[in-house]
């Protein structure tokens, strides 16, 4: 029998960049310039995964390119021309069997019709792996290409979320499990009692249902969720059964996994029914020093202009071209922050005034985990952190995200995985055939026959 730690297996997803989570990667000598538009490349980086016994993959998405200065964007080609996410992940699906297949779609800029749909194609195609990750758009070009100036306000964008997926959900249960019949002998395709109409009519939508789709095999695909503000939190805690949301110390991951998993009763829900996975930039060497040496040169690669304006756009889009390199980040940058700002920019300020970092530094910094944890070392060393996060009730596993692919995540599958497997940390065989049964989640009844 297979040892496991006393809180049973850790989960672990793999968050796939084209090239890989630094911003230099595609710099790097062993990546694959073209791997944007590569499928063959998807396909080996999942495979990969999967023989690692990864519980998912994930692709991040939005439905515009980046804004800002094109000087510096020509550098950093990251999310400027890359495959749509749900056509990319029916191709992996033929080509692996057990991993799950998790990307993004935003609340702000799609129907639930289509997205219900796609999802639940997705779920059929995989046998039972499809995840969406839910999100309200902040990216300000995506509203240009759907006829707005502007993205809908905060609270509405969250309002609209809940009724969104409330709708996708309904629409899931479309038709009943035991609806399609296919009897020959009785001429009978599927039983009319059995599919139901939806009839949903909302503060923003208004959709007739049935959706053109069979359930899915997991009844409804699994649904992540990353936000950490207070409406974040509550969608989290109503809705979601895995959370991405960054976390940079262990006594901030144990408030918030209080926090979130507190929430849940109130909308009838169990804490285990959500697993919160915060993104982890892990580098790993066969030695601290090889590890370190692989980070000091993805450093050396970051372009100025590319550093200046990720950091632009983590502070919330502060224009920090002109200030000096090595000296500090504006106090002006402080003014800037209030109960909706984002964790990324909670996090550089907080670096800059507590650890006096320079503009450079913070870039650095932040270029290689993109506002996530990173650690750096030998697997032992990575091994350690993780199991010491887990063990004390500050996560239920991590979104690995390796800064180069795919020779940073053929390190981690060689190096910190047969280390958590050693301990009993971590999976030799998946539990299931699909992702509800890797995450330990529950399959949800379908509604109208839990009314029967």
């Amino acid at each position: 029998m297979t040892r496991q730690s006393p809180r049973g297996f850790m989960k672990l997803g793999a968050f796939f960049h084209p090239t890989g989570n630094h911003v230099a990667s595609w710099m790097s000598p062993d990546a694959d310039p073209m791997a944007p538009q590569s499928v063959e490349h998807y396909i080996q980086i999942a495979q990969t995964a999967e023989r690692g016994k990864f519980d998912l993959m994930f692709l991040a998405d939005a439905v515009a390119t980046r804004d800002g200065n094109l000087q510096a964007l020509s550098r950093w080609p990251q999310y400027m021309a890359y495959f749509e996410p749900i056509t990319l992940l029916s191709a992996i699906a033929s080509k692996t069997k057990h991993i799950g297949l998790v990307a993004t779609a935003t609340t702000s800029y799609n129907e639930p019709y289509n997205i219900a749909r796609k999802y639940a194609s997705l779920d059929h195609i995989s046998h039972g792996r499809a995840g969406w990750n839910v999100v309200t758009s902040a990216n300000k070009s995506e509203a240009y290409n759907f006829g707005r100036e502007e993205h809908f306000e905060h609270g509405e964008r969250y309002d609209r979320a809940i009724e969104f997926v409330d709708v996708v959900q309904g629409l899931w249960d479309s038709w009943e499990d035991e609806a399609f019949v296919r009897d020959r002998s009785r001429n009978r395709y599927f039983t009319p009692e059995k599919v139901h109409f939806l009839n949903h009519k909302g503060e923003n939508f208004s959709v007739r249902g049935p959706l053109n789709v069979a359930r899915p095999p997991q009844g409804h695909p699994v649904l992540f969720q990353a936000g950490a503000s207070e409406p974040g939190k509550e969608l989290a805690a109503r809705i979601s059964e895995g959370v991405f949301t960054p976390l940079h110390s262990l006594e901030m991951a144990q408030a918030f996994y209080k926090d979130l998993k507190g929430r849940m009763p109130k909308y009838g829900r169990a804490p285990e029914q959500l697993k919160i996975m915060p993104g982890l930039n892990a580098i790993a060497g066969r030695t601290e020093k090889e590890a370190q040496e692989k980070f000091e040169h993805l450093k050396s690669l970051i372009h100025p202009d590319v550093g200046i304006e990720l950091l632009s756009n983590a502070v919330g889009d502060f224009d920090l071209r002109g200030y000096p390199l090595d000296g500090p980040l504006p106090e002006a940058v402080d003014a800037t922050i209030d109960h909706r700002a984002s964790s990324s920019l909670k996090n550089v300020v907080r670096w800059a005034r507590e650890e006096k970092m320079t503009i450079r530094q913070l870039y650095q910094r932040f270029a290689g985990a993109r506002g996530q944890r990173s650690l750096i070392g030998s697997p032992s060393q990575i091994a350690d952190e993780m199991e010491t996060w887990f063990l004390n009730h500050g996560v239920d596993g991590f979104l690995i995200q390796p800064s180069t692919l795919p020779g940073g995540l053929d390190d981690f599958v060689a190096l910190v995985i047969p280390e958590l497997q050693e301990r009993g940390l971590f999976r030799t065989e998946y539990e299931g055939p699909t992702l509800r049964d890797n995450l330990g989640l529950p399959r949800p009844k379908n509604r109208h026959a839990a009314a029967e």
